[in-house]
């Protein structure tokens, strides 16, 4: 589990593709003195298992078929930037909400506007994610938790505040630009009761 609290923007080293999977290399400024092999980290929002200490500032990650069909790691490049958050552990501050890494899809950055020193970003999902986005409920952005301001059919807003814009690299993104989506998976867990008829005694 992870908080949506990124603690360092790494990048992408190297990327080499096989057949049904691909190994990244990332690197970080984060001291992994205390990772271990084995260790989930969620990049861009993505929960991957470190396989490899590649270098003393990097690690390495397999990426499954369906990982890459669902984030937007199929068009990585190597150089792109990576939002990294070690797994939460016991004891830590829960700074955004529970964040589980399992990207749902990827979104597109309809709009991005500026308002004094924030910004404001208009994110266009599927049908299948909009129906669990809600006013005021939380979603992940490239693994960062932020609060929903305003919804749409297929849209929604958010508000960036300048740490977030300075600590994360949604600060860097431009209108098109594509990015993973995890929706709050409470609602999930509703729609998946209501599938079920009560028992009647």
């Amino acid at each position: 589990m992870f908080t949506g609290i990124i603690q360092d923007v790494g990048a992408i080293r190297a990327i080499q593709p096989e057949t049904d999977q691909t190994h990244m290399i990332f690197s970080t400024a984060l001291p992994m003195q205390d990772w271990h092999l084995g260790d989930s980290v969620a990049c861009n929002g993505c929960c991957l298992t470190i396989t490899e200490f590649a270098a003393p500032d990097a690690f390495a990650a397999t990426l499954s078929p369906e990982t890459l069909k669902l984030t937007t790691f199929a068009e990585a490049a190597v150089g792109d930037a990576v939002n990294l958050e070690p797994a939460l552990r016991m004891g830590d501050a829960l700074g955004g909400h529970m964040v589980t890494g399992h990207v749902d899809g990827v979104g597109t950055l309809k709009s991005v506007q500026a308002i004094g020193e924030h910004r404001v970003l208009t994110c266009h999902i599927a049908d299948a994610l909009a129906r669990y986005v809600v006013v005021k409920g939380s979603v992940t952005i490239n693994g960062v938790s932020l609060t929903v301001n305003d919804i749409g059919r297929n849209d929604f807003t958010v508000n960036l505040i300048p740490h977030t814009l300075s600590h994360t690299n949604l600060g860097a993104l431009q209108t098109g630009a594509e990015v993973n989506i995890e929706t709050d998976m409470y609602g999930r867990y509703v729609e998946r009761l209501m599938q079920f008829p009560t028992e009647q005694p």
